[in-house]
């Protein structure tokens, strides 16, 4: 399987300054998506350290890993780098008083042979576009999707709720940060998105999918997101990574 990817981040219409970030790399088949959070640039040191900080471990613990490496030994070594960033960040906040209480969501992508490791933190999501049908592969971390999961809200009455920022897990709040990592199966064809709030809270699924099902090139979809959600209101900023796979001969 080939994986190609493009990237586009803005700071959308209301915001002075942008506390996204984003990174990939193709030679290692990676992509790594954060959204910061914290006062004055707080949130920009913290997105940025997250995706500099994990770009540089996994593409060195990729790059040496041998071909037949198996998916469980590249889980163990993305739990282990996002422990250790989690860590730096936390050290970094507690160091700083400028710093104090700053965070990150954090949405990685490692693409292994026919199989994607998808691992997040926070509400950053991934979707994956299969066939004619957009389907989104995280569920997030936060207040609301805890009151829809213990079925007080609906989906549609949580598109409106008040709190819909308010997360329940971010990295480096604490120590210690739960990844969730699961695995899935990536057929040619699959266009991967991962996307800060700033996409996701503008755009309704079935924008996002009229998009895809263009076919056009990933730069264009990736452009044609980030206007659209702009267009809607632009108020936070916007990250989006594509990842298309494709079938090898």
């Amino acid at each position: 399987m080939k994986y190609t990817f493009y990237s586009v981040t803005d700071v959308g219409r209301r915001r002075a300054n942008n506390e996204d970030s984003v990174v990939f790399d193709e030679a290692t088949q990676l992509g790594v998506l954060a959204d910061g959070m914290g006062g004055y640039n707080a949130g920009e040191i913290a997105s940025g350290m997250a995706t500099a900080l994990l770009k540089s471990a996994l593409v060195h613990w990729l790059s040496e890993a041998p071909p037949q490496a198996k998916t469980g030994e590249v889980k163990r070594a993305i739990e282990l780098c996002v422990a250790n960033v989690n860590r730096s960040i936390f050290k970094a906040a507690r160091s700083n008083r400028q710093y104090a209480g700053m965070g990150t969501t954090l949405v990685l992508g490692v693409f292994h042979h026919d199989r994607l490791l998808v691992g997040h933190i926070g509400d950053s999501r991934c979707y994956r576009w299969r066939g004619a049908e957009l389907l989104q592969i995280t569920q997030d971390h936060s207040f609301l999707q805890e009151q829809i999961d213990a079925g007080l809200l609906t989906p549609e009455q949580a598109a409106t709720a008040p709190k819909k920022n308010l997360l329940t897990r971010a990295l480096g709040i604490e120590p210690e940060a739960l990844l969730e990592l699961k695995e899935h199966r990536v057929e040619a064809g699959d266009i991967y998105l991962l996307c800060s709030d700033g996409l996701w809270d503008m755009l309704p699924n079935a924008a996002i999918a009229s998009v895809l099902q263009k076919g056009s090139s990933l730069a264009q979809m990736a452009t044609e997101l980030v206007a659209s959600a702009n267009l809607n209101g632009g108020r936070d900023n916007i990250t989006v990574l594509l990842t298309q796979a494709t079938a090898t001969l």
